[in-house]
């Protein structure tokens, strides 16, 4: 007996969004569905409020740095109906990035988006308190970009 909720595949998922809400839909594989960065409350208002897709949760949600855009990714789930559903958006401003909140339509994305916000530095417009969650004010950067610098070149001596 499989364990764990289904995954839906994304091509009925966007065909389902896109007949519903016509241009949301940028592009989708089996395992994901793709929308337009500033139609995110429309696309997951529907997917949380339709029976079909009944996806009431989020379970997770991360920011991928592409170099020459970022993406924001949502799992999303229905617990009634053990299913999951994986939508992604891209953000083509890489020096500057923002897109709108999730929040108000889940709750649960209040720390999530402050935790991407702060590793990533991607802004959400919309969201009720936007300051940092895991790294102190003074700290300059977003360790989670792939142009974030690991290491200096200073080499130091051992304390001793």
């Amino acid at each position: 007996m499989p364990r764990g909720p289904k995954q839906r595949v994304g091509f009925d998922v966007a065909a389902a969004m896109d007949r519903a809400l016509p241009g949301v839909v940028t592009a989708s594989t089996d395992e994901w569905v793709e929308v337009r960065p500033d139609r995110v409350v429309d696309a997951m208002r529907w997917l949380h409020d339709d029976p079909e897709m009944d996806a009431a949760t989020i379970s997770n949600m991360c920011g991928v740095d592409r170099y020459d855009h970022f993406e924001v990714v949502y799992h999303l789930q229905s617990l009634d109906l053990n299913q999951q559903i994986v939508v992604k958006t891209r953000i083509h401003n890489h020096e500057a990035p923002s897109m709108q909140s999730a929040y108000p339509v889940y709750s649960g994305a209040l720390l999530q988006e402050r935790e991407v916000y702060d590793l990533m530095g991607i802004r959400f417009e919309g969201h009720p308190k936007p300051v940092k969650l895991l790294l102190s004010e003074p700290f300059e950067g977003q360790p989670l970009r792939k142009d974030f610098p690991l290491m200096t070149r200073e080499v130091k001596p051992w304390p001793g």
